[in-house]
């Protein structure tokens, strides 16, 4: 026993410890889901990249062998569907065989390491180490990423990118002349490009993150240099360049990534629901809501003659768009279980976010208005930044379409919050982390708790 607690007093070793424990237990997820691929609860979408993968690997493009969602006929280009997932997906496929398990045990393994290791270094670096293993231990115990670790959606790596994101923004603030580094800047735009690939909406979030990095430096440095912001922005936009060029010559009209956000806009958004939104509608309904005279356009032309559809339907009933979007926040923060719910869904629902979401809520208000006693400089604080993303983020959602899922990038980046309300909440957890694990980092996180 004591030798076992002498091995744990290294928080490297801690760190090394939850890793594993994150890694085996994505891998037994993965596992459960097995060889085939077969619709889930919120999964629906790894069939599509699972055809899509073998489409591309027979040399047929990214179409689909028959008429697939969300109006696309059989042999027509499509763009609805993340070209980086595809492709990591294709490369795995043309290695292993068709073996959706290969793909999965290798995102699991993936994802398993990297994400508890992200929220450990955002976590340390905005409360102490103390904080940052516990945030990792909530993430590698997180049931909702367990559950979407081993399914082949964009998900698991989406999610990545964005920690990967944030640990770079909170690098550049937090240490001396990090944003002298243009390899700083570089790989945080590799971060954003990686997130804009997998999911494009996460363009609506760049402008907001870039903004409020270059106003923390200015006020930390008034010599800083606001041209460096063109650095991640030159990347993202060398990132999507072939895309877009490879669009173009397909659908004969320029499509910058993907053709989807019109779609979700006028799916979301659509008077049948009155003003009470429905996050799942019944087979077939999606596509009986999309008005006839549109249905012979190409995928990228309906996408966009459906965004302006979904505007007129707004700004026809402005009030009733408001209600709608009100009746979506329950949808998107749901934590308690529903009849309405498979049993996973709700197993995953309860023993994630329905647990820890008063820690998330709680640790992100304290943590904010303990930051500093002034509005400026607390507003220059990097919590500031997570607080940022997680309201503009829900924001945008709770206007256009809500799911479950979509709020999974929320929930990994709020999790230091629920880390920090843990130890603010008991103070003995890190007297018990001093005495027993006796590393330096602890006594400084006792130190911040009590200030």
């Amino acid at each position: 026993m004591k030798k076992s607690a002498a091995w744990l007093r290294n928080p490297s070793r801690l760190l090394i410890l939850i890793l594993t424990l994150s890694v085996l237990a994505r891998l037994a997820g993965a596992v459960y889901m097995g060889d085939g691929v077969e619709e889930l609860p919120g999964t629906f979408d790894q069939i599509s990249y699972h055809l899509l993968a073998q489409r591309v690997l027979g040399g047929y493009g990214f179409s689909f062998g028959q008429d697939w969602w969300p109006l696309t006929a059989a042999g027509a280009p499509t763009a609805h569907w993340s070209f980086l997932y595809t492709s990591y997906l294709v490369i795995v496929y043309a290695i292993f065989g068709v073996h959706p398990l290969a793909a999965r045990i290798i995102q699991a393994v993936i994802y398993g390491l990297l994400q508890p290791y992200l929220t450990y270094r955002i976590g340390s670096r905005l409360f102490g180490k103390w904080v940052g293993l516990i945030s990792a231990q909530l993430a590698a115990g997180y049931a909702y990423f367990i559950y979407y670790g081993g399914t082949l959606m964009t998900e698991p790596f989406y999610i990545l990118a964005i920690l990967w994101v944030f640990d770079t923004c909170i690098g550049l603030v937090t240490q001396p002349k990090a944003d002298k580094t243009l390899r700083r800047w570089f790989l945080l735009g590799v971060g954003m490009g990686l997130a804009v690939l997998l999911r494009q909406v996460f363009l609506l979030m760049i402008p907001f993150i870039l903004l409020w990095l270059g106003w923390a430096l200015y006020r930390r440095q008034p010599s800083f240099r606001w041209a460096r912001l063109l650095v991640p922005l030159l990347v993202v936009a060398v990132m999507i360049l072939p895309f877009t060029i490879y669009n173009t010559s397909r659908f004969d009209q320029v499509v910058l990534l993907n053709t989807n956000a019109g779609f979700a806009f006028f799916w979301g958004n659509h008077p049948y629901y009155g003003t009470n939104f429905q996050s799942i509608l019944p087979d077939g309904m999606y596509q009986a809501l999309i008005p006839q005279e549109l249905r012979g356009l190409d995928e990228a032309a309906l996408d966009q003659a459906l965004l302006g559809r979904a505007m007129e339907n707004i700004l026809d009933n402005p009030v009733r768009y408001v209600k709608l979007s009100i009746s979506r926040i329950p949808d998107f923060f749901m934590f308690w279980p529903s009849p309405d719910s498979g049993r996973i869904s709700n197993i995953s629902r309860v023993a994630s976010f329905g647990i820890l979401w008063p820690f998330m809520l709680a640790g992100l208000l304290v943590s904010w208005w303990k930051a500093d006693k002034t509005l400026r400089k607390r507003l220059d604080s990097p919590i500031t930044l997570l607080v940022l993303f997680i309201v503009a983020y829900s924001a945008l959602h709770i206007m256009t379409w809500t799911l479950v899922r979509y709020r999974l990038p929320i929930d990994a980046v709020a999790l230091p919050f629920a880390g920090y309300a843990m130890v603010l909440i008991d103070r003995r957890w890190l007297h018990i982390g001093q005495r027993f694990f006796g590393f330096e980092e602890v006594s400084k996180s006792v130190q911040a708790v009590r200030e």
